[in-house]
This record gives C-alpha cells, sequence and structure tokens, in this order.
C-alpha cells in the first residue's frame, strides 16, 4: 500500500451489518453500505466509507470515499468488473432507487461515479434483486420496487403488492431482465425465451461461464425452492430440476460460483421466518445437491454477503442472526453481525496446507522459528504475510 493511501486509511474492525454490499479483489474482500440497529431504531451505516479486510492477515482497514458519493442505502446489487466495483439499485431514506455508481478498486483514491448511460433506459426504481457478469455486461434480474400504475397495466413482469398501492403508483415485485454494457455505457431489455422465473425479490444469483443462475426468494407471500438458469448469450431460460434432495425455499441467502460446475448455498430465512446456517452444493452438470456439515452450524445469517476467493474459499460477511424485520424490536434478539466466517468447500493444494500450518504453529515452537529462513522463497514470503500482524 502506498503512502497516499495510508494517509486516509485508518486499522479499525468493521460494524455489524445487514443488506450491504461486498466484492473480492484479489486477497482483499471490500465492503460497503447496509445498515445496523442502534437502541432506538435501524440506521444507514455511511456512504463516503468502505472497508477492506485482508483475508491473509486478518486485517481491517477503512478508507474515506469521495466523488459523486450514492447516499447510505441497503439493498443494492454489486459486481466487480474491470477494477471497479458497480452498485444498482437499493434503498435509502426515499425509497428504492434506480441509480448506476462505480468505484475503482485499484487506485487507492475510492472515488464514485454516477454512471449515466448513453443510450437506453434503466431499470425502474428496486432493491433486494441479482446480478450477472458476462463480457463486459452485467445483467439485473428482479428485485422489489415500483412502478407508474400505467406502466404496471398488463405488465406480466410485474407482481403488484396489493398492500402497498397507492394513487398512482404500485409496488411489487418482478422478474424483468435488464443489461448495461460497460462498454457501451448503455441500457437495454433484451427479448428472452423459455419459461422465466416468477417475479421475485430476496433471491440469490451466481454466474458459470456464459450462464446465469438464480435460486429461491420471496414470490408474493411464498418462499420457494426453485433454481432458474439464464443463458447470457442466447437469453433462453430454463429451470434446472434437480435429481436429488433440495434445500428448503428461502429469501436473502447467498448463492456463489465455486468452480466451473458447482455453486454454494448458504444460509437465508426458510418460509417458517427462521435464520439458516445450512451449506449446500449444486453441480449443475448432474442437478444434484449436496448438504455438508461444517463448522459455522451454530452462525446462522441472512441478508449478508458472500465471495469466491482462492482455491474455491467462501466468505460470508456480515448479516442478520435473526429475521430482519424483527432486529431490534425485541431485547432478546442478537441482531447483525460483522463476523467474517470463511467455509472450504474443496481440497485444499500442498503449498496452502504448508501454510496454514506453519502459520498457526510458528509461535509454539521456537525451533520451527529458527528453520524459518530455509523455507523455500515464494513459501517464506507467504507465512510471513499471515503472520505479519503479530509481528
Amino acid at each position: 500500500m502506498d503512502s497516499a493511501v495510508e494517509k486516509h486509511c485508518v486499522e479499525l474492525v468493521a460494524l455489524e451489518r445487514s443488506g450491504h454490499t461486498a466484492v473480492l479483489e484479489g486477497n482483499t474482500l471490500h465492503v460497503w453500505g447496509g445498515y445496523m440497529s442502534t437502541a432506538e431504531r435501524e440506521v444507514f451505516l455511511p456512504s463516503d466509507e468502505i472497508w477492506l479486510y485482508d483475508l491473509e492477515r486478518g486485517v481491517w482497514e477503512m478508507c474515506q470515499m469521495s466523488g459523486e458519493i450514492p447516499p447510505p442505502m441497503s439493498g443494492t446489487c454489486s459486481c466487480f468488473l474491470i477494477g471497479h466495483m458497480y452498485i444498482f439499485g437499493g434503498y435509502d431514506d426515499t425509497g428504492q432507487t434506480n441509480q448506476l455508481y462505480r468505484v475503482n478498486l485499484l487506485d487507492g483514491d475510492y472515488r464514485w461515479k454516477n454512471v449515466k448511460a448513453e443510450s437506453g433506459s434503466p431499470p425502474s426504481p428496486r432493491d433486494k434483486l441479482c446480478c450477472w457478469v458476462f463480457n463486459d455486461r452485467v445483467t439485473y434480474f428482479g428485485g422489489y420496487g415500483h412502478k407508474t400504475l400505467d406502466d404496471i397495466m398488463d405488465d406480466k413482469s410485474f407482481i403488484v403488492d396489493t398492500a402497498s398501492l397507492e394513487q398512482n403508483v404500485g409496488w411489487g415485485w418482478n422478474n424483468e431482465v435488464h443489461v448495461f454494457d460497460t462498454t457501451l455505457a448503455s441500457w437495454r431489455e433484451p427479448q428472452s425465451s423459455g419459461r422465466a422465473p416468477a417475479p421475485r425479490a430476496a433471491h440469490a444469483g451466481a454466474t458459470l461461464g456464459h450462464k446465469g443462475y438464480v435460486y429461491g426468494g420471496r414470490v408474493l407471500e411464498t418462499t420457494p425452492s426453485d433454481i432458474h438458469c439464464l443463458d447470457l448469450e442466447s437469453w433462453t431460460w430454463s429451470e434446472i430440476v434437480p435429481t436429488s434432495t433440495v434445500p428448503g425455499g428461502r429469501s436473502w441467502h447467498s448463492l456463489t460460483a465455486v468452480s466451473d460446475n458447482t455453486l454454494f448455498l448458504f444460509g437465508g430465512l426458510n418460509v417458517d421466518c427462521k435464520p439458516m446456517s445450512d451449506r449446500w452444493v449444486l453441480d449443475v452438470d448432474t442437478k444434484t445437491w449436496r448438504e455438508f456439515d461444517h463448522p459455522n452450524n451454530s452462525k446462522p445469517r441472512l441478508w449478508h454477503t458472500a465471495s469466491q476467493a482462492k482455491d474455491s474459499d467462501v466468505v460470508v460477511f456480515g448479516g442478520s442472526c435473526d429475521y430482519v424485520l424483527l432486529v431490534g424490536t425485541y431485547g432478546n434478539l442478537t441482531g447483525h453481525s460483522h463476523d467474517a466466517l470463511v467455509f472450504q468447500t474443496q481440497p485444499y493444494p500442498l503449498f496452502r496446507i504448508c501454510v496454514d500450518c506453519i502459520a498457526k504453529n510458528v509461535n509454539n515452537f521456537k525451533m520451527l522459528q529458527n528453520q524459518l529462513p530455509s523455507l523455500p522463497r515464494k513459501l517464506l514470503e507467504a507465512v510471513q504475510r499471515r503472520t505479519s500482524r503479530n509481528i
């Protein structure tokens, strides 16, 4: 890290939060936005801060942001593309938004830019949606938001929440597909074929190759366990019919690509509004779900973030430990989290095993400390990075 960055970064511990965004670049997790609960109410976290977590050293830093800073909000949709984090939509103090922002995560300036399209129109305001990245394009799907009643008429892609109707505005769920081309700075709404998923929000999505997958979510008053795939070249929808036991229906969960043909599902809120901590892996080739036990069974999460790290690890950060609509209502609820949970999804390579073993035991054995200089250079550098916070 250069001196210019060090001047506006300070070592801290990230605040607990839910409904935030997070993307991983190299070994650094970048966390922005969301909200937390205080004794009196729920508050949005500052939007001019970005939190950096070094996965190797286990150290947090907070960096100040500048430029065209988005409003504080939750439920926005983020992705990492060509060195930038893009965020779209979300919920702020005025309601849902349809603004698109980006920030360079590589130059150390953390300067926001409100991205204006050269052509096309952005989707209507919404939050709790998902996106897929392919060929320098970001494809957005679903979400909960609002439209004028005139726009909703005869619109089969939008289900109105009848409890939220106003004079000329209707809120509800959608299954629209909108694409933003980052090279052309243009929006378009491609015509898709096949049977699209029902309109939904609080679902989870992940990209494998040229296909985008979406699982679960909230559809009216239900939380299905269906999984659908959209071909991002032909714009054809297909539903995956599993050949095994399936996870229960849920919303506010996460879905993460961990290999060329597997997806990692974690947590969420089940049909009985109970937070979950179960872990599943789907093989999209065999259409088979498998559930795995793990050390974090006692740590349910919903409205968290999940990012793929090296060696196919999945890093889950933050989220709520209780039903988000009840947090702050009753004193016995544990509320939001600031934990970073790391899930191993595949066997580690020998190099990773060596680094983990040495770093874990180097301070316990004097003989091992004396032998460190004899390690191969790359192995020694990796161990030093892991143990630098304790030196």
